[in-house]
């Protein structure tokens, strides 16, 4: 038998190209395992080139490290037929660690398939040499390299199977199992290759017409090592591009997520918004019918928030809409749904069954808003009015359920606010009642429909007159005369009390040069402020701009605040006020006696008058402790040296003691009722200001302009 002998380099090469093929054909099992559609059958035939011909070269390559002491050659299509059975078992080996499992069965036989593959592959390739005579093999070498083929086929699945997903040590792990796959492909051949015998004389047939072995190594391997580098290159750009591919649909994900919860939430609150309240007021009126059950429906409307907005801004008003949303949603069931529609109102959709239950509720509601808040260090104090519609007897539609609710809130806000109310069908006329009156507000200015009215403040105890203070009425074209506590509090919430305090303003400065013009210059004309005009930030250039525009001295001016509006943050309503004083304004505490002053504060207020609100003057003849508070503030006002005016005098007893007591100025019914500039003068012209004593408990009915106290004059 002729000897063999090995180019020892191109061993190593062999083995080399051996454990690429194996890390390669791992990779792309990967690749194919987590590839979708039409890309999944291209890795597949990509993949399937790549391994086939790494496995045939590395065959190849230790075939040309072989030598004979006589010439050899390799007959070409023998050697492509080698080359298409290892592509064909490459490919079959790929399809089955593609599928989702790999049970032991598959696994067996894909492992004879593939190893027979192999074993052809190599000994289709030594058949290229086409030995005469024939080469001999060694039976028992023979079959064991085809046990070494089928044995490292089936351990290649099985680690190609359970290595194929990506993860933090896949590739650390494919490359230490193609080491040892390389190995058991480059035994299997090597096995092979001493079971082969050449018999002395043999001569080798495609010597002369086959392939030229002397250049054909370094082709193969640079061959070989191109296409497994792109292979591999390829698989690498693309786990890289499905990775970040991944990670934007996982942002992009989160972002529609996010959007979602946006588009269904309030971004102050973090509630429910109308949109996801009317989905779920579906499913609750689907369900309720369904199950012939019922539900509540409660609108709430925060009262005095705009004070607190107007006071303070909207970073400490958005603050307290926070705190209120927690609030009411720990005083709720957990699945009751809390929605905010925008503003200060918000809106629970309860599970309860029977009104007594939904009134408890609202109650607890009631109850827990009555507590202070305590928003970025300070303590703010709002109600809230409830209205209630109960499915299906108050509405069977979401917009009548919703309707229906916001007229009993309305309805409750008419009672006094702090209450709760149920729906009635008299409420809903009431609500498009206000809400033509709020439009015909909007156009009052425009059609000149606003007056006003002049009350005499004289000095104490029968005059003469010191000045008058403004009064606000609304002729209505079609309603006739309106009472000011019918569109008062609608100006001051929907607020269109600017405009109307600005006009106010305006007005009575006009009417008050015209009276100096006269010859009436030691007149003073009072006007009330709001606490939205008060806290408005034009609100000194408008006083300062009006003034100039009549040419008046300030001093003939006394702007009227309300105590509580004065005392709700000191600190800036001390600025304010300052800044009016500095400008020559006077200043007027009024409804002295009814808010929460401060005697440090109060002494710092640059104010000139102190007016005691006439809560304390009704029953000042039966009442001894309001006849001791009334004189506690004439005390304390001359202590401070303010000058003190006495409101709502309707007899010649209040008349007579508030006299006694000290007071500067009175101004009620018994002394001149409200009339227009012409009434006024000619009520003087004819020496008939005073009116006949009016009985004891006999009260007219008005609200002073620009704020919402009622005052009965």
């Amino acid at each position: 038998m002729h000897a063999g002998s090995y180019n020892s380099l191109l061993v190593l090469f062999s083995l080399l190209v051996a454990m690429l093929a194996s890390y390669t054909a791992l990779d792309m099992a990967g690749r194919i395992a987590t590839a979708q559609g039409r890309a999944a059958h291209w890795w597949l035939a990509g993949g399937a080139c790549a391994m086939g011909i790494g496995i045939w070269s590395m065959h190849f390559i230790a075939m040309l490290a072989f030598h004979l002491p006589i010439p050899l050659g390799y007959d070409l299509p023998i050697t492509v037929a080698s080359l298409l059975i290892a592509i064909a078992s490459s490919a079959l080996a790929l399809w089955l660690v593609g599928r989702e499992t790999l049970p032991w069965r598959r696994l067996a036989g894909g492992a004879l398939l593939i190893g027979s593959g192999v074993a052809g592959m190599h000994y289709t390739g030594m058949a290229a040499l086409r030995m005469v005579p024939g080469i001999y093999y060694i039976p028992s070498l023979f079959v064991l390299s085809v046990v070494i083929a089928v044995l490292a086929s089936g351990t290649a699945l099985w680690i190609a199977f359970n290595l194929r997903r990506e993860s933090v040590w896949v590739r650390p792990l494919r490359a230490g199992a193609s080491v040892v796959m390389g190995l058991a492909i480059a035994g299997m051949h090597y096995t092979g290759m001493a079971a082969a015998q050449f018999p002395i004389g043999a001569v080798c047939g495609a010597a002369r017409d086959g392939m030229d072995t002397g250049w054909l190594a370094v082709v193969i391997i640079v061959v070989t090592l191109a296409v497994l580098a792109i292979a591999l290159i390829t698989s690498v750009l693309d786990v890289r591009l499905e990775a970040r591919t991944s990670m934007l649909a996982i942002s992009l994900a989160e972002a529609n997520q996010e959007l979602t919860y946006l588009a269904l939430h309030d971004n102050l609150t973090k509630l429910p918004n109308r949109v996801l309240l009317e989905d779920r007021l579906e499913q609750a009126i689907q369900g309720a019918t369904r199950e012939k059950s019922r539900f509540a429906l409660m609108f709430m409307d925060l009262d005095g928030f705009k004070a607190v907005n107007d006071a303070y801004g909207h970073p400490i008003g958005d603050q307290l809409l926070v705190a209120v949303a927690r609030r009411i949603g720990a005083n709720v069931h957990s699945q009751d749904t809390i929605a905010r529609l925008g503003g200060d109102e918000f809106v629970l959709l309860a599970s309860v069954s029977e009104p007594a239950d939904a009134a408890t509720l609202a109650e607890k509601v009631l109850s827990a808003m009555r507590e202070p808040f305590q928003v970025a260090g300070r303590e703010l104090r709002v109600s809230t009015s409830i209205g209630i519609a109960m499915y299906p007897g108050d509405g069977e539609l979401q917009h009548d359920l919703l309707t229906n609710a916001d007229a009993a809130m309305y309805h409750a806000k008419a009672l006094g606010r702090n209450t709760i109310c149920f729906f009635e069908a008299s409420m809903n006329a009431n609500v498009h009642e206000q809400l033509q009156l709020v439009q015909d507000m909007r156009m009052a200015l425009e059609r000149r429909e606003l007056t006003l009215q002049y009350q005499p403040k004289l000095t104490a105890p029968n005059g003469p007159i010191v000045g008058v203070e403004a009064l606000v009425r609304w002729m209505h074209p079609t309603r006739g005369l309106i009472a000011p506590d019918q569109f008062i509090p609608l100006a001051e919430k929907t607020g269109l009390i600017v405009p109307f305090g600005d006009w106010i303003l305006d007005e009575a400065c006009r009417q008050m040069r015209a009276w100096r013009d006269e010859g009436r210059p030691e007149w003073t004309m009072a006007v009330n402020l709001s606490a939205l005009q008060f806290r408005h930030a034009s609100l000194i250039a408008t006083v300062r701009d009006t003034l100039a525009r009549h040419a008046l001295e300030p001093c003939c001016l006394t702007l009227e605040v309300t105590e509580s509006t004065a005392m709700r943050d000191a600190d800036a309503s001390l600025q304010i006020l300052q800044q009016l004083h500095d400008m020559g304004v006077r200043i007027s505490i009024d409804d002295f006696g009814t808010g929460y002053s401060s005697l440090l504060y109060l002494k710092r207020l640059p104010a000139s008058e102190l007016k005691i609100d006439r809560g304390f003057i009704r029953d000042l003849s039966r009442d001894t402790e309001d006849a001791a508070i009334v004189s506690a503030i004439v005390a304390l006002g001359r202590t401070l040296n303010l000058n003190i005016v006495a409101e709502g005098v309707e007899t010649a007893k209040q008349q007579e003691f508030l006299t006694r007591l000290g007071c500067n100025s009175l101004q009620g019914f018994l002394l001149g009722r409200p009339m227009s500039a012409e009434n006024l003068i000619e009520s003087l012209s004819n020496d008939n200001l005073l009116s006949e004593p009016v009985e004891e408990g006999t009260i007219g009915s008005c609200y002073d302009a620009g704020y919402l106290t009622p005052h009965y004059d």
